[in-house]
C-alpha cells in the first residue's frame, strides 16, 4: 500500500493494531509516498526513532502524575481520587482498562513491522559518493536488528500484561490486524526467545567507535540489551503466573533456561568491563546517563526530554508547586533491614523511636523522612511530617504514609518562580544488578536451594544476591537458609533493591501472590509533644487512604480494552473481565 504522510518528519501513519487508536499524537507536515521516504537515510531511520519514543517510562506521565508504584504496595498517591485507584477500587474494568501498554505497544509493533517488510535491505544510490556514506550504511543495517529487539521487547510487554495476545510480525493495514486472533503466551515467550536468540550476535555490540564519522549512539539498544530481554522474558516464563498447568520437570526446565539466560548476560557484561555502580543512588540521578560509575551497570535506558513535571509531581507538600505525590510506604521501609542484616522485627539493637538509624544505605537512597533536609529548596531546615507539621497529611495532598520520594527525584531542581530549572530523567530498563537477582530467582527455583550450583551454572542463589547486599554495605545472607526462609529473603531483597523501577506491579503477579501484598499498606503516623518530643506509630490500613481491595483472580492479568474487543472480530476478552 502507498504511505500517505511523513508524520512530525519523523515518522510514517499509524497502521496495524495501534492504529485503531484515536489517541496518536502528531503533527503532518507534508505529503510524500514512499519512494521518497527511501531515497534519504535520515527519513528511513526516523522510522525507527518513532518505536524508540514508544519506550516505557513511569514518571508519572500516565496516570497524572501517579506512577504503577502507587498501585501495589510501594506507594500511596497522595491525591485522593486519581485514576490509579482504579486498580484497586473496584472501577477498573474492560471500559476502563488503563490501555496505555496496549496502545503504545501495538503502535511500536506496527512501526517495526513496517520498518522490516517495507524500508529493509536498501542501497541508497543516491549517497553513494558521499564521505559518510559507508558510515550510514552500518548504522542502517543495523536498524533491522534493533527493530527486532524492540518488536520482541514491546510483545513481552503485552504478554506481560495481557497474556494471550495476537503475534502480528508482517506489516498489515488495520482491518488485516484487527482480525488476528490470539495465541497463547506461551508461543509469544517462545517468540520472544527466537527472536533474541536470532539478533543477539549480530547486532552491535558496543556503538563507542561503531561508526567513524558519526556520533556515538548511546541510546540505543546493543547486544546486551538483547540478552537482559532473553533472560527477562525467560524468568517470566517460568513464573507461576505462566507455567501453572505444567509437569513440575517442564517447569524445572524453564527454571534452568532462565538461569542460563541470564548467565549469559552476566558473563557477556564481564567480558565488556560492566559491574554494579559504586554507588547506587546515582544509578537514578538525573546525570546517571553519563556518569561513568552508573553507566558501568545500566545496559539499557530510555532518556526522557528534559522537564521538572516529576519533581513537581512528587516534591513534598509545603514547597511552592509541589504536588506531595508518590510517598513511599511504611511496607517498604519497614523492608530494609539494619545495617546487622537483620529485619527490624529481628534486630534487638532496632529502636522504633529512632526507625531510620543503623538502617540499609539504599533506604536513605530511597525515600526521604522526617526530620531530614531534603530537596536542596525545602524552605525549612528539615521536614516536618509529623502532624501538624509543614510537609505533613494535615496539609491537603501531604503526604499520608510519612513519607516522601527520593528515587529517580533530582533533589537539585527547582520548581517555583524564577529559579526553576529542568533536568532529564533517564529510565532504566536494564541494569546489572536486576540481572543478578532474576539469575537468583532462577538458581533458587531450580536447584531447590539458595546455595547449589551446576556445571553450567558455577553461582549460586546466595552469590548472585550478596554482589547486590554488598554494594548497599550490607553482610552476606546467612547460610543454612530452607528453601523457604530463602524464598522471603530474596522477596524482601528485590522489594527494596528494584523499588520504584516498575517491577513491583509484575512481580507480584507473576508469582500469584497479588493479595498478600496489595491489600494491606501501613504507614508512619508521626506526633509531637508540647515539649517537642516525637513519637513514631506504625498504622495499618487507617481511614485517610482509600481501602484497597483485590479485584480477584482476574486482574492478575489486564482487561483487554473495550474499544478494541468491538473492532477486532476475532479478538476475545481476558477471563473475568
Amino acid at each position: 500500500m502507498k504511505l500517505k504522510y511523513i508524520i512530525g518528519i519523523s515518522a510514517l501513519t499509524s497502521l496495524g493494531l495501534a492504529a485503531c487508536s484515536d489517541q496518536m499524537d502528531y503533527h503532518e507536515y507534508k505529503v510524500n509516498d514512499k519512494e521518497f521516504v527511501m531515497r534519504d537515510f535520515g527519513n528511513v531511520g526516523k522510522i525507527t526513532t518513532h518505536v524508540y519514543r514508544a519506550l516505557e517510562s513511569d514518571f508519572g506521565q500516565i496516570h497524572g502524575g501517579a506512577n504503577l508504584s502507587s498501585a501495589t504496595d510501594e506507594s500511596v498517591y497522595s491525591h485522593e481520587g486519581n485514576q490509579i485507584e482504579s486498580y484497586y477500587n473496584g472501577s477498573w474494568s474492560p471500559t476502563n482498562a488503563n490501555q496505555n501498554t496496549w496502545t503504545s505497544c501495538w503502535d511500536a509493533i506496527s512501526y517495526c513491522n513496517l520498518f522490516l517488510d517495507e524500508f529493509n535491505n536498501l542501497t541508497f544510490p543516491e549517497h553513494e559518493l558521499e564521505k559518510d556514506y559507508p558510515d550510514q550504511m552500518i548504522k542502517y543495517n543495523n536498524l533491522q536488528w534493533e527493530m527486532r529487539f524492540m518488536r520482541a521487547y514491546n510483545y513481552f510487554r503485552l504478554v506481560r500484561q495481557y497474556g494471550d495476545v495476537p503475534l502480528i510480525v508482517n506489516f498489515m493495514n488495520a482491518d488485516e490486524s484487527n482480525n488476528m486472533p490470539r495465541v497463547s503466551a506461551e508461543e509469544i515467550f517462545s517468540y520472544i526467545d527466537s527472536e533474541c536468540e536470532a539478533i543477539q550476535d549480530t547486532i552491535i555490540k558496543d556503538y563507542s567507535g561503531a561508526y567513524v564519522s558519526l556520533e556515538n549512539e548511546s541510546g540505543r539498544v546493543n547486544n546486551l540489551g538483547v540478552l537482559a530481554l532473553r533472560a527477562r522474558a525467560a524468568l517470566y516464563h517460568a513464573s507461576p503466573l505462566f507455567s501453572k498447568g505444567k509437569s513440575d520437570s517442564e517447569v524445572k526446565e524453564l527454571w534452568h533456561q532462565a538461569a542460563l539466560r541470564a548467565k549469559e548476560c552476566m558473563d557477556e557484561c564481564k567480558k565488556r568491563n560492566m559491574r554494579l555502580a559504586n554507588d547506587y543512588s546515582k544509578l537514578f540521578a538525573s546525570s546517571n546517563w553519563n556518569d561513568a560509575d552508573a553507566t558501568k551497570e545500566i545496559i539499557f535506558a530510555t532518556r526522557n526530554a528534559a522537564s521538572n513535571n516529576f519533581e513537581k509531581y512528587n516534591f513534598p507538600i509545603g514547597m511552592t508547586a509541589a504536588q506531595g505525590g508518590n510517598c513511599p510506604t511504611e511496607n517498604l521501609v519497614s523492608a530494609y533491614e539494619t545495617k546487622n542484616g537483620l529485619s527490624i522485627s529481628e534486630d534487638p539493637t532496632y529502636n522504633p523511636q529512632k526507625p531510620y538509624d543503623n538502617r540499609d544505605s539504599r533506604l536513605a537512597a530511597t525515600v526521604a523522612v522526617n526530620g531530614e533536609k531534603w530537596p536542596d529548596a525545602l524552605p525549612k531546615d528539615a521536614l516536618e511530617i509529623w502532624l501538624g507539621g509543614a510537609n505533613s497529611r494535615s496539609v491537603t495532598y501531604g503526604t499520608p504514609t510519612g513519607y516522601y520520594l527520593k528515587k529517580y527525584v533530582s533533589k537539585e531542581t527547582s520548581i517555583s518562580g524564577n529559579s526553576q530549572n529542568s533536568s532529564s530523567h533517564t529510565w532504566i530498563v536494564f541494569r546489572l544488578g536486576q540481572v543478578y537477582l532474576d539469575y537468583a530467582e532462577a538458581m533458587l527455583n531450580y536447584t531447590g536451594s539458595g546455595y547449589a550450583t551446576e556445571d553450567d551454572l558455577n553461582m549460586s542463589a546466595a552469590e548472585a544476591i550478596n554482589l547486590v547486599r554488598t554494594r548497599a554495605g550490607q553482610p552476606d545472607l546467612p547460610t543454612g537458609l530452607s528453601f523457604d526462609e530463602f524464598w522471603n529473603r530474596y522477596q524482601n531483597e528485590r522489594f527494596v533493591e528494584l523499588a520504584f523501577e516498575g517491577h513491583r506491579i509484575y512481580d507480584v503477579r507473576r508469582w500469584m501472590k497479588a493479595p498478600q501484598y496489595i491489600v494491606d499498606v501501613k504507614c508512619m503516623e508521626i506526633t509531637k509533644a508540647d515539649d517537642g518530643t516525637l513519637t513514631y506509630n506504625v498504622v495499618t490500613n487507617p481511614n485517610y487512604i482509600t481501602k484497597r481491595a483485590w479485584p480477584g483472580d482476574k486482574a492478575y492479568f489486564w482487561p483487554i480494552p473495550q474499544a478494541e474487543i468491538l473492532k477486532a472480530g476475532n479478538l476475545t476478552q481476558n477471563p473475568g473481565w
